[in-house]
């Protein structure tokens, strides 16, 4: 990297020395990283929650090569410093970012192939709210779940991060949208954002309404954060030829499955995780994504949804706001 005096030498940052509640978050002064070869340094000015972001707080996510203990995963900023090697990005250029680690700060560095270009329409801020959320919709629904037009989606936590979005991207290809949320008012949030119809979870068992809402065929993709029985529930109303990806364990991480219904269905339970996978699978997926997702942020289709911001000093708050699942949407930090 080529010196450039306008990049302090220390930043500010906010890490989990010891696992805990929000509490647990400090803001620490760090040195600034310096990108190597295929990456790029990025002067920060959002970062999104994330819930691997909760888990690390709380010491419950397993160390992994090159992780460093800062947190965030995704930011929005501008190009400060580029690495050797052939990279596609220029200084000053304005990016948004999926990373492995390090974006609750004012400097991150990231391989180049995991940037985006802040869509047309979309302010520098909310793009923060995007490249998590996007990838792992696209990758988990259309690639692993093969959801096709035509085709109906169960997706539980509607108005999460990752629901808001899968409900427009779902929408905007042709699928039907069946949510869960938990209260009536996050309900009418989600069809007011596309969804075909909303099931509140507390007051209705989101099977029943599923089956009902589709003639008694079920489902074909479910989309599940939940864990725990939510998974044998969700085999039960997912349609002949039917796939339910699990992406989270709220609930638990082990459950009882009757393995004939996933035979006699021919049914398929699969689970991914996006952290871990390799620089080149990501880079993969960013590309994909800028092909077949930004099209349809830039025409509107899909919009962020951000519930709020919050100033760095403020990341206990934030931190809160997001354990208390009242949010609709991402919660950003702004550095």
């Amino acid at each position: 990297m080529k010196p450039n005096p306008q990049i302090p030498d220390t930043m500010l940052a906010v890490t989990a020395p010891n696992p805990g509640g929000p509490e647990a978050l400090q803001i620490a002064q760090r040195p600034t990283p310096r990108p190597g070869t295929g990456e790029v340094l990025i002067k920060v000015v959002s970062a999104g929650l994330n819930g691997a972001d909760i888990s690390q707080r709380k010491g419950r996510y397993l160390a992994m090569p090159g992780l460093t203990d800062v947190l965030g995963l995704e930011v929005s900023g501008t190009v400060a410093a580029i690495g050797g090697g052939e990279i596609n990005w220029s200084v000053g250029d304005e990016v948004c970012a999926l990373l492995i680690g390090g974006g609750y700060a004012e400097y991150c560095v990231v391989p180049a192939v995991q940037c985006l270009p802040v869509p047309r329409g979309v302010d520098l801020l909310q793009a923060a709210a995007l490249p998590e959320v996007a990838i792992t919709v696209w990758s988990n629904v259309f690639e692993i779940g093969r959801l096709s037009a035509g085709e109906t989606i169960l997706l539980h936590g509607g108005t999460s991060g990752i629901g808001t979005f899968a409900i427009q991207l779902a929408k905007s290809l042709g699928s039907r949208v069946i949510v869960t949320a938990g209260s009536d008012k996050k309900c009418v949030r989600c069809l007011d954002l596309g969804a075909d119809h909303a099931i509140n979870y507390r007051t209705e068992d989101f099977g029943e309404a599923a089956r009902r809402m589709t003639g008694d065929k079920g489902v074909d993709v479910i989309l599940d954060i939940v864990g725990g029985d939510y998974i044998q529930r969700g085999l039960e109303t997912l349609a002949p030829g039917g796939r339910l990806v699990s992406l989270g364990f709220k609930q638990a991480t082990k459950v009882e499955v009757d393995c004939a219904l996933i035979q006699t269905k021919n049914l398929q339970l699969t689970g991914s995780r996006l952290r871990p996978r390799p620089v080149a699978e990501k880079g993969r997926l960013v590309a994909e994504v800028r092909k077949n997702v930004w099209p349809l942020v830039e025409s509107g289709a899909i919009k962020p949804v951000v519930d709020s911001v919050y100033a760095l000093k403020d990341v206990q708050d934030a931190h809160r706001r997001m354990e208390s699942s009242e949010h609709v949407g991402k919660i950003l930090l702004e550095l």
